[in-house]
């Protein structure tokens, strides 16, 4: 079974790559994974229950990691045994590559299997597989967002000081209107005036 794919992650290049090498990310993220420990910087054991059409089964084996280029790429090979339900074996290539702000995870997967599980046909195997992927990387995205850093909250500006000064003493509105502006009386301001306002109430009511 060869199966190829990518996925982007919301997330920088050194992240994802930090992921890929955390055994509890990797075990909240395979589905079905019941312990994932780590032997050494390249090498863990796993153990996984696994439902294939009518067939469930546990399987438990090794996994070893090789030909790693951080943080770019690494060989992730292994082979579990399920008992009387047969075995898998395979491997996959993994390639990271920044995507503007995200990661771009690209996948080649060759895998082989033996035993019950492989007369189940490929189309039923495949579709398995390509579901289990798609939880896997569901789940890992969801890990990783939890990895990011949160943005720092931009600086509030300092306030501007408050002026103290007392306000100037209050002016009469009379002061303000001229004694004889453009030769008429205040008298004849103060109606000016009456006679706007009655016109606006008149226009707002007409237009109503």
């Amino acid at each position: 079974m060869d199966m190829t794919g990518e996925r982007r992650i919301p997330a920088p290049r050194q992240i994802v790559w930090d992921a890929l090498n955390n055994v509890d990310v990797l075990k909240a993220s395979i589905p079905g994974c019941e312990s994932l420990d780590k032997t050494s910087d390249t090498t863990m054991t796993a153990k996984a229950g696994i439902k294939l059409g009518p067939i469930s089964a546990k399987f438990s084996g090794n996994v070893t990691l090789s030909d790693i280029d951080a943080p770019n790429s690494y060989t992730i090979s292994g082979e579990g045994q399920g008992g009387v339900a047969g075995f898998a074996k395979g491997g996959a290539k993994v390639f990271l590559t920044d995507d503007g702000a995200d990661t771009l995870l690209k996948y080649e997967v060759n895998a082989q299997v033996g035993g019950k599980i492989a007369q189940l046909g490929a189309r039923l195997i495949d579709a398995t597989a390509k579901q289990m992927a798609t939880q896997f990387f569901d789940r890992f995205t969801a890990q990783v967002k939890a990895m990011v850093p949160a943005a720092p909250e931009p600086e509030t500006p300092e306030a501007a000081p408050v002026d103290m000064t007392p306000p100037p003493s209050m002016i009469p509105l009379s002061a303000l209107i001229p004694r004889e502006a453009f030769g008429l009386p205040i008298a004849a301001w103060a109606g000016i005036g009456a006679l706007a306002i009655l016109l606006i109430l008149f226009l707002a009511g007409a237009f109503k």
